[in-house]
């Protein structure tokens, strides 16, 4: 285990403030980084050659499965070679980016990455900018699919068992949209934080995984 697996899904590239905050914890990590753009490259969505791969014996594999479990053996050891974990996921429509979701099917595989979790405990970030706020006593408290979802597949016990600590900048259509105007302060304000504790996350993980 030695680097930080870093995967993007914003397709705003250097504009997106996911991006940017993760930027931040990036330049407080002194480490290898292996970095997956999905959104520059993003993986295919999972098939039926993939599902039924898992479950035949390799020397009875169409080319198809054939080539859909090199695929998933190319990303589970990608994903079980880190020490650590850096995740830019983005709210879209309430939920997040289909080239993530793309990848966590990919990459979750019974008896593989998950029961047993082999990857269970080790540390992540996830980074997940929104438009609007989502938190209690917003208009939109609730309507918030992505962080929970991706906390569970994540770090659930029965799942992948990342330890994750998430960052969520808000507000960020507030410097450009004029209905928003009146929120400016408190994205700025959330701005601040997140990078504050994407600097501070570097740090206490690259310490405690260097031990």
């Amino acid at each position: 285990m030695s680097y930080l697996l870093h995967i993007d899904s914003s397709a705003l590239g250097e504009v997106s403030v996911s991006r940017q905050v993760a930027q931040t914890f990036l330049e407080d990590w002194d480490g290898k980084v292996v970095h997956r753009d999905l959104a520059a490259a993003p993986v295919p969505h999972l098939s039926a050659a993939g599902i039924t791969a898992r479950v035949t014996d390799p020397a009875h594999h169409t080319d198809e499965q054939a080539a859909a479990a090199a695929l998933q053996d190319e990303l589970i050891e990608e994903f079980l070679g880190a020490r650590a974990y850096l995740f830019t996921v983005p709210m879209y429509n309430l939920s997040m980016p289909s080239v993530f979701k793309a990848w966590l099917d990919q990459v979750m595989v019974y008896g593989r990455t998950f029961k047993p979790a082999p990857a269970a405990g080790r540390p992540a970030v996830l980074i997940s900018a929104r438009g609007g706020s989502y938190g209690p006593g917003a208009p939109n408290h609730g309507l918030d699919y992505v962080v929970p979802t991706t906390e569970a597949v994540l770090g659930h016990e029965s799942q992948l068992g990342l330890d994750v600590a998430t960052v969520m900048p808000e507000l960020t259509m507030a410097p450009h949209a004029p209905a928003l105007a009146e929120f400016l302060p408190m994205h700025e304000a959330s701005m601040a934080d997140a990078r504050d504790r994407a600097r501070a996350l570097a740090a206490t993980i690259a310490t405690a995984t260097a031990a």
